[in-house]
């Protein structure tokens, strides 16, 4: 493996070092403030501890991106600007069309699974997406509300409850703002479509006893289309165009020989086009890659001293995050009746199953709109000197709602087709009456409402070497009610291309922590904590951690800790019913029966029907019927961590930190994937109890059934370093130099008896690196950012699980952008910022991932992105 510090990344640090260090001496900045002689730091709280504390480095390893670091990204949304963090080892969900979620983004932290990384908005649980009922919807928090932004990179149930294993996101909102700002920005990539635009303002006045922050925001991105994106050049090949099989002579109403092209279809209509002896349909050429999404918040918070113990506190939000997308028209499978008008070969005796595009009915287009609203009333006590108690409610509703056009009630085109009313041999010469007659708007309402009461005190116990003993711990009670419900005519299963169906459910929690810090000796402390979960639905849980701080040296400070924590089943996996999609998958017999020569589809040297190598990409690409159910016998999965490291404050001008983290899950809670079902099936293994591959005569695949289930385990390690540099440079300004790098070393998933180490494969690579620069001169300021994303690269032999993207030896190199930017602060109080994203116009590498031509949760493909924005005050 290449050392962390042979880095693109590290070797530009080392450039701007070097140069620094050749300048003439000049006086550098401490800390926070150039001239502060003595610094009298306040007891605060930070993400990953509820005591208050003055220390600089603490136990626990915390990276803060400030609202200096946000404004310098360039980036419109939360999840944009996450996206970029190097703990997203393997990257986060981002908006795509024809998807579930499709206006859903996420974070990820470590690559164990957004469901895995605890999401907090001012240290409170964010509200999960009700699309997914399984993690926070980050395009419903309006960047223009946040404050900074606080990464706890290490677990965290023992505070937090489920979820906090691979860390926290900790979303700090505005509060302390005075005046008025005005901000409005756009954005134009290379590719066509993605333009962003945000607007805000930010209202904010205090007092010595209260303040009050009040703002508007919002901020988009436009639809990008699969065609205007590199890949989209490559003609989709789906079976459902004009297909059909005969049916079976040995079991009636089954599947049986294929029968190629429906005679008699020219097969010649816009996007119709003949692979082999089958007529195909290029869904590449109409749908959508990314949906559009907007969002438009309204946001408030205040607080007021009422007198020398008591204050109160609010805020308020509601944020509504509305996006389009389109997918290509409805594809499906008819049954024709033999001897029946569209019956292909009349007279032998056999019906037929036609594999049909509906694309008369016009494409199917999506249009969803996901709204938050959230309420927070709470109030300080300083009971004495000693005792602190915080304590409040909260209530938070999250609410879809989803309509699709252009969907084709099966049993009504069947009818239809059956007595000759719908020409399958000329789709586009039926009448619009007809094809209103089995089209159908499909909806979903979904919602996931929280109601929580907590209280929280800190109690000074006594005095100890080091300082004083200080006890936190509380209590929580909330009620989850989610609940995602499909139209009538989707949960009955009877409308083509529509994946998913409707899931329920409710539950209470009840929860109890502690935490306690010794501080030994000045130099040497540490803390214990523990938390209890109980849940209405499934049982309890007990999260212990400890951590440990010592600092020999004032500059110098290591530190470890170790837990256990848990993740509570989420109540869709529990509750969902079964719910039909069209997946990509690779797999041989399924490929040549499509149409395809064996050459492209990765070829059978040994005649086992496993192909030799991967597919042609450029040339192929099909679909398959997937289902996928819930498991009301779920339990929570666990898992054990443990992180040590060590924070240097080597000089005035530099800092640096290097910690190590090891996490185990056991009893993991998964959906069994698609292409991982295939590749046991071709294998001869045994299939996960609930799940199965079922093919046809020819050995294609007619369907694939996955559901969710605690099966299996997941261990992975790793270290982060950061390095951090600051020189004050005399006349020629200050420069600020932040270098991230982020290193898994180990990463391995255990389903059954079989180990799945794919680590530095294709989709996991195993190192991501971050360099941020910043240059201010007065009024003028500056920001150069690298991002580095490793190399990845298959072995040479094809395991019996598979790969996730690829084939063998298949290999994506090494991904580096560079974001440059300019500020320019006005003397009337306004501030004009230009800057390039993607300055190097870098576009990921076509291999594809999860039915898109590259990985999306890796890479973006807008290419050179210019952006402006202007910001004024008042």
């Amino acid at each position: 493996m290449t050392s962390i510090f042979g880095l693109p990344g590290c070797r530009l640090a080392a450039l701007s070092i070097g140069i620094a260090l050749a300048l003439p001496a000049v006086p550098a900045f401490a800390q926070d403030a150039a001239n502060d002689e003595t610094q009298t730091l306040d007891r605060i709280q930070v993400t990953g501890s509820r005591i208050t504390r003055a220390d600089i480095e603490g136990a626990n390893p915390v990276t803060v991106i400030d609202r200096a670091a946000i404004d310098a990204s360039g980036k419109v949304s939360v999840s944009d600007l996450l996206r970029d963090t190097t703990f997203s080892s393997f990257g986060n969900f981002r908006p795509r069309s024809g998807s579930s979620a499709q206006a859903v983004a996420d974070v990820d932290l470590r690559g164990i699974g957004s469901d895995r990384t605890l999401v907090l908005i001012d240290g409170r649980r964010a509200p999960y997406a009700p699309s997914t009922g399984t993690n926070a919807d980050l395009n419903t928090i309006p960047l223009a509300a946040v404050e900074r932004i606080e990464i706890l990179s290490d677990g965290a149930s023992a505070l937090y409850g489920s979820d906090a294993i691979g860390g926290v996101v900790n979303i700090i909102l505005r509060r302390d703002f005075e005046g008025t700002e005005l901000r409005y920005g756009r954005g134009t990539p290379k590719v066509q479509g993605g333009d962003t635009e945000e607007a805000s303002v930010v209202f904010g006045t205090s007092s010595d006893r209260g303040s009050l922050l009040l703002g508007a925001s919002m901020n988009s991105r436009d639809m990008v289309f699969t065609r205007d994106q590199i890949g989209g050049n490559v003609r989709g090949g789906s079976i459902y165009g004009n297909n059909f099989y005969f049916e079976s002579e040995t079991e009636p109403g089954e599947e049986g020989a294929a029968g190629g092209a429906l005679p008699g279809y020219a097969c010649d209509d816009p996007n119709f086009w003949r692979n082999g002896a089958n007529c195909v349909f290029d869904f590449n050429a109409i749908a959508a890659n990314e949906a559009s999404v907007k969002n438009k918040s309204l946001f408030a918070r205040g607080s007021w001293q009422i007198n020398q113990d008591w204050s109160v506190y609010t805020s308020a939000s509601y944020s509504a995050a509305d996006s389009f997308g389109r997918y290509a028209p409805t594809p499906g499978v008819l049954y024709v009746p033999e001897g029946s008008p569209n019956d292909p070969v009349p007279g032998d005796g056999l019906g037929a199953f036609v594999y049909h595009r509906y694309a008369a009915a016009g494409n199917r287009d999506n249009f969803v709109d996901n709204n938050v609203v959230d309420f927070n009333l709470g109030f300080n006590w300083q009971a004495s000197e000693r005792l602190f108690v915080d304590f409040g409610l909260r209530r938070s509703d999250a609410s879809f709602k989803e309509i699709g056009r252009g969907y084709i009630v099966t049993p009504l085109a069947e009818a239809a087709a059956a007595n000759g009313s719908y020409n399958l041999f000329d789709p586009f010469g039926n009448s619009e009456e007809v094809i209103k007659g089995f089209t159908a708007t499909t909806s979903r309402d979904g919602k996931f409402d929280v109601e929580e009461i907590y209280a929280n005190a800190t109690l000074d116990l006594f005095q100890m070497g080091g300082g004083t003993s200080v006890l936190a711990f509380g209590a929580e009670y909330r009620t989850e009610d989610y609940a995602d419900i499909y139209d009538s005519l989707s949960e009955a299963g009877v409308v083509a291309g529509s994946s998913g169906n409707s899931a329920a459910g409710d539950r209470e929690v009840y929860a109890a922590y502690a935490e306690w810090l010794f501080p030994v000796l000045e130099t040497f402390d540490f803390t214990l904590a523990a938390r209890y979960d109980r849940y209405s639905d499934y049982g309890s849980d007990v999260s212990p951690k400890v951590s440990v701080r010592w600092q020999p040296l004032a500059n110098l400070t290591f530190r470890a800790s170790a837990g256990e924590g848990f993740r509570a089943p989420p109540l869709t996996f529990i509750h969902s019913k079964r719910a039909f999609s069209a997946e990509q998958v690779q797999d041989y017999r399924t490929c040549v029966a499509m149409g395809y020569t064996p050459v492209q589809c990765g070829g059978d040297a040994n005649n086992d029907n496993i192909a030799d190598g991967p597919e042609d990409e450029d040339t192929v690409a099909y679909q398959v019927d997937s289902y996928s159910t819930g498991n009301t016998a779920l339990e929570s999965e666990s898992s054990r961590q443990y992180s040590i490291g060590v924070a240097w404050d080597a000089t005035d001008w530099l800092n640096l930190t290097l910690d190590y983290y090891s996490i185990e899950i056991e009893d993991r809670i998964r959906l069994i994937e698609y292409q991982e079902l295939a590749n046991f099936d071709n294998a001869g293994m045994p299939l996960p109890a609930g799940t199965s591959v079922l093919r046809r005569a020819n050995g294609s695949i007619s369907e694939i059934n996955t559901a969710f289930a605690n099966e299996g385990d997941l261990e992975t390690s790793g270290v982060d370093f950061n390095l951090r540099t600051r020189f004050d440079l005399d006349a020629a300004g200050r420069l600020e130099n932040w270098l991230q790098i982020a290193r898994v070393l180990d990463y391995k998933v255990t389903d059954g008896t079989t180990v799945k180490d794919r680590l530095g494969w294709v989709t996991a690579p195993d190192t991501r690196a971050s360099l941020r620069n910043t240059w201010s001169w007065g009024e003028l300021s500056a920001n150069w950012n690298v991002n580095y994303i490793g190399d990845q690269q298959n072995p040479g032999t094809v395991p019996a699980f598979g790969f996730l993207a690829g084939g063998a030896n298949t290999r994506v190199g090494s991904y580096t952008t560079h974001d440059v930017s300019a500020s320019y602060e006005m003397p009337w109080s306004g501030t004009v910022t230009l800057g390039v994203n993607n300055a190097g116009d870098k576009y990921p590498q076509l291999v594809g991932f999860e039915n898109r031509p590259w990985n999306f949760d890796l890479y973006d493909a807008y290419g050179r992105t210019v952006y402006f924005r202007y910001a004024q005050k008042f």
